[in-house]
């Protein structure tokens, strides 16, 4: 009860908001302009309401999801289809990164583990983490992206001779995907559950552990925030706090087997965490 005097004062001052909205999402028009008292209520409300815990930040009830979508897709239309592109300004971490995910990788497939049959790349882009973690390990591969350019450079210039490994491109948004069932010994999602409200990536999750061979697994690498969730509007994603990553994960019906933070990184970089389940 340490937050329900700040609540109520929110709740007060923003009385002509839309109730549904300040009630689940805490919504993102408010969050950058009243921080310390979205910070407080939200807290309350944690206490309060168990669904605030699921839908902390990015509910069905948000106002514009469809423009939260819309926003990713036209950020992507102005990325090159390149390494440069994938990573952003940060294309130096690249062979960091690949190798922290291989490492990671390593300690679940083989005898008794997961099998190296087939894997799913979600929001591959170009191929990068198929080319320099995934094909190697793997008999064959399936890439899923929403952007057609993308794909469309993976499988013609950056794969090279793993292009014949691939069974299968989707081009598909994320949250309308239904994969086939008990199809992939590893699902890897790798900065793409930022751009999923949490009730699609929940959605999601449910569905993919229906696509899982035995002992297969999820593996999720993404950027989590120190604390609470953070939107970023210009490429229209968002990062959570590792503690609801669990809870999105958990509430899928998914048990988390592992959780691995990237090592490597330069610290202005925001932490990037792997997490491993299995249904």
């Amino acid at each position: 009860m340490e937050f329900s005097g700040t609540h109520q004062a929110f709740r007060d001052r923003w009385a002509k908001t839309d109730d549904e909205m300040c009630k689940h999402s805490m919504s993102f028009h408010l969050h950058n302009t009243l921080r310390k008292e979205f910070f407080a209520s939200y807290l309350y409300l944690l206490e309060q309401i168990p669904l605030v815990k699921l839908y902390a930040m990015t509910c069905e009830y948000i106002k514009g999801e469809k423009q939260f979508y819309y926003r990713a897709q036209n950020f992507y239309k102005d990325v090159p289809a390149s390494e440069e592109g994938m990573m952003g300004d940060f294309v130096e971490i690249s062979e960091i990164d690949l190798e922290g995910s291989r490492q990671f990788l390593k300690k679940f497939v083989g005898p008794g583990k997961a099998g190296t049959k087939r894997a799913l790349d979600c929001g591959c882009g170009i191929g990068r983490v198929s080319k320099g973690v995934l094909f190697p390990v793997f008999e064959s591969m399936e890439m899923l992206d929403m952007m057609e350019e993308f794909i469309l450079h993976a499988h013609e210039c950056y794969l090279g001779d793993y292009a014949d490994q691939v069974e299968a491109y989707y081009l598909y948004n994320l949250q309308e995907f239904i994969p086939p069932t008990k199809r992939y010994d590893v699902i890897w999602l790798q900065w793409v559950a930022c751009h999923l409200t949490d009730k699609d990536l929940m959605k999601f999750l449910m569905r993919a552990k229906q696509s899982l061979r035995p002992n297969g697994v999820i593996i999720i690498k993404d950027n989590m925030a120190r604390q609470g969730c953070k939107l970023d509007p210009i490429d229209s994603s968002i990062i959570r706090q590792l503690d609801i990553m669990k809870n999105i994960i958990q509430t899928a019906g998914l048990t988390i087997l592992d959780v691995e933070k990237q090592e490597g990184f330069p610290e202005a970089i925001v932490p990037v965490w792997m997490i491993r389940h299995w249904s």
